[in-house]
């Protein structure tokens, strides 16, 4: 239950803003999501030291809309962030882009800071991956400055191919720049794009790292970030750090949930952000390529750490590793559905059932050696880190050792979780995986493994609801055909009864500010080269080559839009800017620059212009939707998915396509109205949303714009 005293300070913090803002507007709705996310951490439970773990049935966890214009930042940031100062939490706040992070530590946190009275501090945390380790670049720039170092040769474990002049000197001026404290060590802060290959030669790495016992620990960029996070009040992240660190048992990375209040927004991105993160998938031949270079360093950590009965066991396991993966080789030669074709995408067998018969052998001679291979080689390593403990070796031979062998560990951690999942069963009435094989054409014939979960509900609620102190998911879109029941489902959160949704109204009078018109088109985009005719033959008539107006036409197909532009009249092509064709910061601040000169701009965009895109006033008057915005089950975790439920005796299109179908248009109509002084038009080139059943539906989701026409 919240207290008065939280019921008063978020009040009072909340007035301090107002007071200090001339032009502030508290608005209900925001008002509703201060209430909202207050009263869900307050319910979380509380339990002593002698108590077991209370049931979490989401009694702590709300979902809310936002639409644009509510102030949603604010309102979670200012009732979270006290609530987790008087109940002793931490507040993650995880979004899914870089753009809301940076807006976040950057803008939302200091201006809440400066009005608010509030005493918050806040850190912004990155993976691993963004991080380099000194003890690594040292390494290999000495190393390369002279053949032995530590009674090593030069460590060419560490690269797969010659490493190019040029690399090398790259590396020397980056330990230059960071021992002299001008780079920090975030990747990001380096000022020239650094390539992943080069990258991950010097990353951050958990199974190679030395933890307490490197000798760079002191000056090591993610551990003084890691240490940050011990004493500041709010964590800014990202869903897939989030999911790391879920995925890695939670606290981690990140403070534990059990300690944490969860912020989520972008929550939309979250069940697929979940699908990636769980995912595994290996190549055949660079699995080849790390079993080939495994025995040198096994043997000599082995010797070090007076292990020669483990590295036997190791080696054992290597040998029937290689030796199926030989097999797989040679079976997968033989598939047709691998075999290779004239066509843009590469051949992919996708198992339509479990792991087919003729194969469930293989498979689990794969899985077993797989998983004898990480186990012994964590045993390896925890031996050397042992040997370090009691400091009878020479320090720096283990910390070399150590830091090689964990690129190794990671390499089998790799393999063994493609193949436990490939061996996994589906039980009777269960989830299926989706297995699949890629064969890669190129210089060299290759294959990569892959295998998913369908569903990232079970692992969510599991790992991620069932043990926070509490959570808040927002986006501007959650509903689907005015339902939250898809997100819940994707999240796991319709297990957890007791979890609230609310969906809070817009600041904008839709009826004054918009208008929504559908044409009538003849053609269904069903006839691609007829809906492509008729989207060529009405662009000039709904905007005008003359107003000095933004205008942004929104395609599915990549295809259809480079058409559309190749056809335009000539009067258009000038104004006419295209995704892809300059990069997007480039391109919005032309479309900027055009309008603010008095002049009209037209931004051809794919599906990610229709989320998260930012024109406001003049420079976004018109919206044209080429077509719905359906997606076609075309890779397999959603042709998997698609069978099962028709298994089931269920229809993926109405149950999947459709819903999702109606967010993504949600999204791209809500690139119109950014303000409350936006107006404008939204344009619906596709007949369906009238003349089908369907249609019907999503038209009914929509905004409620002025119909003309």
């Amino acid at each position: 239950m919240l207290t008065d005293l939280e019921k008063n300070a978020i009040r009072e913090h909340y007035q301090n803003i107002a007071d200090s803002l001339p032009h502030f507007c508290p608005r209900t709705a925001q008002r509703q999501m201060l209430a909202a996310v207050a009263n869900a951490f307050a319910a979380t439970q509380e339990k002593s030291e002698a108590e077991p773990a209370p049931e979490r049935l989401g009694e702590s966890i709300v979902v809310i809309e936002g639409p644009t214009g509510v102030g949603k930042s604010l309102a979670y940031l200012l009732a979270g962030g006290i609530m987790a100062q008087m109940r002793g939490k931490k507040l993650i706040v995880s979004s899914a882009t870089v753009a809301l992070q940076e807006q976040l530590v950057e803008r939302d946190l200091p201006f809440l800071v400066a009005h608010s009275g509030l005493n918050l501090s806040f850190t912004l945390a990155k993976g691993r991956g963004r991080y380099l380790c000194p003890y690594k670049l040292y390494q290999l720039t000495q190393a390369n400055a002279q053949d032995n170092l530590a009674g090593f040769e030069t460590p060419s474990v560490l690269w797969e191919q010659q490493p190019r002049k040029e690399d090398l000197a790259l590396l020397r001026d980056m330990a230059d720049q960071f021992a002299s404290r001008r780079f920090n060590g975030d990747r990001d802060h380096w000022p020239q794009k650094i390539d992943d290959v080069l990258w991950s030669k010097v990353t951050n790495d958990r199974h190679g790292c030395l933890k307490a016992a490197c000798p760079n620990r002191p000056e090591c960029p993610f551990f003084l970030a890691r240490d940050l996070l011990d004493s500041v009040d709010v964590v800014v992240t990202n869903h897939d750090l989030l999911l790391a660190d879920i995925g890695m048992g939670g606290g981690v990375i990140l403070p534990a949930p059990g300690s944490s209040f969860y912020c989520i927004d972008e929550a939309h991105h979250l069940p697929q952000k979940a699908l990636n993160q769980f995912a595994a998938e290996h190549s055949l031949n660079q699995a080849l390529w790390f079993l080939d270079k495994l025995g040198a360093v096994v043997a000599k950590a082995a010797a070090v750490a007076d292990k020669t009965a483990l590295a036997e066991l190791i080696m054992e396991a290597v040998a029937a590793l290689q030796e199926s993966f030989y097999q797989w080789s040679a079976q997968l030669a033989e598939i047709p559905e691998l075999a290779a074709q004239e066509s843009a995408n590469e051949p992919c067998w996708l198992w339509t059932d479990d792991v087919p018969q003729d194969l469930t052998i293989l498979v689990q001679n794969t899985a077993l050696p797989a998983r004898m291979l990480l186990k012994h080689l964590n045993d390896l390593n925890e031996a050397l880190s042992g040997c370090k403990r009691d400091k009878t070796q020479d320090g720096s031979l283990l910390d070399r050792l150590i830091s090689e062998l964990g690129m190794f560990v990671a390499r089998s951690e790799q393999i063994a979780d493609v193949w436990i999942l490939m061996a996994t069963e589906t039980m009777e009435g269960g989830i299926p995986l989706a297995k699949w094989i890629v064969r890669q054409t190129g210089d060299k014939a290759d294959y990569r493994f892959h295998a998913s979960p369908i569903s990232s509900a079970a692992k969510l609620a599991s790992g991620l609801w069932r043990r926070a102190a509490g959570a808040v998911l927002t986006s501007a879109t959650l509903r689907s055909l005015g339902s939250f029941d898809l997100l819940l489902q994707q999240t796991g959160l319709h297990w957890l009864t007791e979890t609230k949704t609310l969906a809070l109204d817009s600041p904008f009078d839709f009826a004054q500010q918009g208008e929504l018109y559908i044409p009538p088109l003849n053609s269904s985009p069903k006839d691609a080269e007829a809906h492509t005719a008729e989207i060529v033959q009405w662009l000039p008539q709904l905007i005008s080559a003359s107003e000095p107006i933004g205008t942004l036409v929104l395609f599915s197909s990549r295809r259809q839009m480079q058409e559309v532009a190749l056809r335009l009249p000539v009067s258009h092509l000038p104004l006419l800017l295209i995704q892809g064709e300059l990069p997007k910061q480039v391109l919005l601040t032309r479309h900027h620059e055009t309008v603010a000169a008095g002049r009209a701009s037209i931004i051809f965009g794919l599906d990610s212009f229709a989320e998260g895109l930012d024109l406001p006033g003049d420079a976004c008057v018109q919206v044209i939707i080429a077509k719905l915005p359906f997606s076609m089950p075309d890779n397999p975790i959603e042709k998997t998915r698609s069978r099962w439920i028709e298994e089931r005796g269920g229809n993926p299109f109405m149950e999947i396509t459709v819903p999702e179908a109606s967010i993504k248009l949600i999204q791209a109509v809500g690139r119109l109205i950014r303000t409350e002084t936006d107006y404008g038009r939204v344009t619906i080139l596709d007949k369906r949303i009238i003349t089908a059943r369907y249609g019907k539906q999503l038209l009914a989701c929509l905004p409620p714009f002025k119909r003309i026409g």
